[in-house]
């Protein structure tokens, strides 16, 4: 399973999103710190979801962060993270 497809699974298992964007960026760090020339280093994310609610942005990036410790532990160098509760979505 790539590391793009790893991501998905555990944010989707463990926040339920009602919307999930994965996005792999790594193209965009060739030669930078930490990029590798597989990819699958940087990736953008973009989260809606109810357990949000009520958290501060840095607790939601904690929960993210949590969620994902294994990958950022090992390949993954940058995580761009954009968190949002259902009742902030803009439509």
């Amino acid at each position: 399973m790539s590391v793009a497809e790893t991501i998905r699974v555990k944010l989707t298992d463990r926040l339920a999103p009602t919307r999930l964007i994965v996005l792999d960026e790594s193209h965009r760090h060739a030669g930078h710190a930490g990029a590798r020339p597989e990819g699958e280093t940087h990736f953008a994310v973009t989260i809606v979801s109810a357990a949000f609610a009520g958290l501060n942005r840095v607790a939601r990036q904690r929960l993210v962060y949590e969620t994902l410790a294994k990958e950022l532990a090992g390949g993954v160098h940058a995580l761009s993270l954009t968190t949002v509760a259902p009742d902030e979505e803009q439509g």
